[in-house]
């Protein structure tokens, strides 16, 4: 069977769901990381140790490996590997694998309005901005974009960062407060820059899909049925199947494969947004990745080549990777949904009660809870993490939706202010 690399940054929720589909399509599966593994030394020819800042590097140390332990495929599994999968696919010359410069667009958010601009699909208004502008900058962003206006860096995922901002004040605050992020977060002094975009006000969805040769197949279109109109972008609730309108879902599918094609992008999984500005279709975001944290848990489709069968999203992106037999694909369940529980508050989590009571719901499938009593947590702007995911599944959209709300709304979450210099007091208990 082929032998997958998987570019798993130790960080990612992505890796348990990834590594059972290889072990059940039978494939071999060489691990790279960021951080070797604690019995790495007995595992040779299946872990490899590569630094995802530096893509180039990275590539060179896979080809060594590969000159020793040939790979037929690579897989970045989330948005923080997916250009150093690129690059060592390139390096390696797998057969299913996507233009350097393609996934390089669609990770840094000037590029990628370029690109899209560049082939005529309507866009926001935009303008890059250094993350030391100063008034005159920012004003001259603004007389390009208007207002209201986002802004965000050009490199980060699931919202972290992004801010909308009503006037030229709230501009220019948004703007120091994402550097100031962007500082923190950026350990060797590089300091992305910050991207500019004029508002869109209407309905947003996300598109997941599987792209082959360079078309894209649409797997799901989820809406979001709670708003996402700022000042934070905080996602709660996906569901679908959607429901737009035929004509809507349709313009959403045309413009997701026009962004495709615009970014050249060939194989391998998409995560779009798409927001409906009236009739018209507006590409927010796309993602050469699938869609983030455990929300992958509700998909499961079934393909024409094996009727009946049904596979995880992981198992039909390692099949199309690998050149495996992939037909086209359907969703198995009419319906279903996950809400992606937000953090309220910063401060130290001290537990979240009820999650049996949310799982007796009918409809809930799941409540995964994914950190850890006593870890500090951050909301967006700043955070990047979610308290947890409630999975749900039905015979339609609004009973799936239902059940999610119902669900969350027994979840007991005590998170406790931070002790002075962030360090926890020992228990008296």
């Amino acid at each position: 069977m082929p032998r997958v690399m998987l570019i798993l940054p130790t960080e990612t929720y992505r890796a348990t769901a990834f590594l059972h589909a290889a072990e059940e399509l039978g494939l071999q599966v060489v691990v790279a990381s960021n951080e070797a593994p604690t019995l790495a030394a007995l595992m040779e020819g299946r872990v490899l140790t590569l630094d995802l800042r530096r893509p180039a590097e990275s590539a060179e140390r896979a080809a060594d490996f590969a000159s020793r332990w040939p790979v037929d495929a690579v897989v970045g599994v989330d948005e923080g590997s997916v250009l150093t999968a690129a690059t060592v696919a390139e390096r390696l010359r797998t057969p299913s694998r996507n233009p350097v410069q393609s996934v390089a667009a669609t990770r840094d958010k000037r590029l990628l309005r370029q690109r899209l601009t560049e082939n005529g699909l309507p866009q926001p208004r935009f303008a890059a901005l250094d993350v030391h502008a100063g008034a005159a900058d920012i004003d001259s962003a603004i007389s390009v974009t208007g207002l209201p206006c986002v802004i965000k860096p050009v490199d980060l995922a699931a919202s972290r960062g992004v801010i909308r901002a009503d006037d030229r004040t709230a501009a220019g605050a948004a703007v120091v407060r994402v550097a100031s992020l962007l500082r923190e977060i950026c350990a060797d002094g590089s300091v992305s820059p910050l991207l500019v975009e004029s508002y869109v006000d209407g309905v947003e969805v996300a598109l997941e899909g599987l792209v082959h040769q360079g078309v894209l197949e649409v797997i799901a279109i989820f809406d979001k049925p709670d708003p996402l109109a700022g000042p934070f972008f905080e996602e709660t609730i996906y569901v679908t199947p959607s429901r737009l309108d035929d004509p809507a879902q349709v313009a959403v599918i045309s413009a997701a494969r026009d962004a495709v094609t615009a970014l050249g992008l060939q194989h391998g999984p998409v995560h779009a947004e798409v927001r409906m500005a009236d009739s018209v279709p507006i590409v927010i975001e796309v993602a050469a990745r699938s869609i983030g944290g455990l929300c992958s848990q509700i998909i499961r489709v079934e393909c024409d080549d094996a009727p009946g069968e049904t596979r995880s999203l992981e198992n039909v992106i390692l099949r199309e990777a690998c050149g495996l037999e992939l037909g086209a694909m359907h969703m198995v369940d009419r319906a279903c949904g996950v809400f992606m529980l937000p953090i309220s508050a910063a401060g130290i989590l001290r537990g979240i009660g009820g999650a049996n009571l949310a799982e007796s719901i009918p409809g809930i499938t799941g409540v995964t809870l994914s950190i850890p009593v006593g870890q500090p947590v951050v909301p967006l702007p700043e955070g990047d993490r979610y308290l947890g995911f409630i999975f749900a599944r039905g015979d339609s959209p609004e009973p799936v939706e239902s059940a999610l709300r119902e669900a969350q709304a027994l979840l007991d979450v005590d998170i406790r202010e931070m002790p002075p210099g962030g360090i926890e007091p020992p228990s008296t208990g």
